[in-house]
């Protein structure tokens, strides 16, 4: 689909490049990355023009190739072991009071990359005032054992995207696996129950609302407590294309059924996983204003 052909509500978002620079200057000195800019994410200028911004760590390649993702795959550079006080480092220059963290898939790695995740979670926790902090990590290939290492280092919340229905995930997301997904979350709810579980799904790609109501129902027989539903937009020509868009008025829809469900649902064209992360967690958490 064109650009011309795209419906009103996707074309009225405008990305202001000028917004973005100072916190890529924040980003570039510490040698970091965002998710922001390497996922190409239409809400970058917004989040960037507040002086929010997600950190992407481990590096900026993935040793999976999600068809609807445009980071990088392929062997990724070891680990840098300044990087948890670097992200600490940025943090405190941005003036941020909640930190998202989240990762690309280190699959080369025994453990995931968990240790290196708990890490950055401990330098966080260790600054004065201490922000809240955000992990949204891989799935770990299902071993629960790095859900734990990562668990065990307190972050306030734990997000990990189940990214689409269960059907799509062969077509979508071949290396992960829907189980893992709802497994992962589940862990956090056993082993914390009061730590804030997360996750994310996109539409778009060609699941039906049923589907997506069956994926909300099973985020709640997990005890996740906050889900984020935003519309797929293909980065590039070289991810599977859209195969629908979602309107404004559906998306309304999916966030009420969400909350019917007892669970705290933020649905809308533009909406990701971290966009607006702290007022999600604030919702589920008012006493921590």
């Amino acid at each position: 689909m064109s650009s011309a052909s795209l419906p009103v509500w996707i074309r009225e978002r405008k990305l202001r490049l000028g917004d973005l620079h100072e916190v890529r200057g924040v980003m570039t000195h510490g040698r970091l990355h965002t998710v922001c800019d390497e996922a190409r994410c239409p809400n970058r200028s917004e989040c960037f023009s507040r002086g929010t911004a997600t950190f992407l760590v481990m590096g900026d390649t993935c040793t999976r190739a999600c068809r609807y993702c445009s980071i990088a795959h392929g062997k990724p550079r070891p680990l840098d072991p300044e990087e948890p006080r670097e992200v600490a480092r940025a943090a405190v220059a941005m003036g941020l009071k909640h930190v998202v963290v989240t990762s690309v898939d280190r699959d080369d790695l025994t453990d995931g990359g968990a240790a290196h995740f708990a890490a950055i979670v401990r330098e966080l926790h260790a600054l004065t005032p201490a922000p809240m902090v955000e992990v949204l990590t891989p799935d770990f290939r299902g071993d629960m054992d790095a859900v734990d290492m990562v668990i065990a280092a307190r972050p306030d919340v734990y997000n990990h995207n189940v990214e689409t229905v269960s059907r799509l995930y062969p077509a979508v997301r071949r290396s992960g696996r829907y189980r893992w997904a709802l497994d992962v979350l589940e862990r956090v709810t056993d082993k914390a129950p009061d730590m804030v579980s997360k996750s994310g799904l996109m539409v778009g790609l060609g699941e039906t609302p049923e589907e997506v109501q069956a994926t909300l129902w099973d985020l709640k027989s997990v005890s996740c407590r906050v889900v984020t539903i935003g519309q797929y937009l293909r980065p590039t020509s070289a991810q599977v294309p859209v195969v629908r868009y979602w309107s404004p008025a559906e998306f309304a829809a999916l966030e009420a059924y969400g909350r019917s469900l007892g669970l705290e649902v933020i649905a809308g064209p533009f909406v990701r996983s971290s966009y607006h992360a702290e007022e999600a967690f604030l919702r589920v958490n008012p006493n921590r204003v």
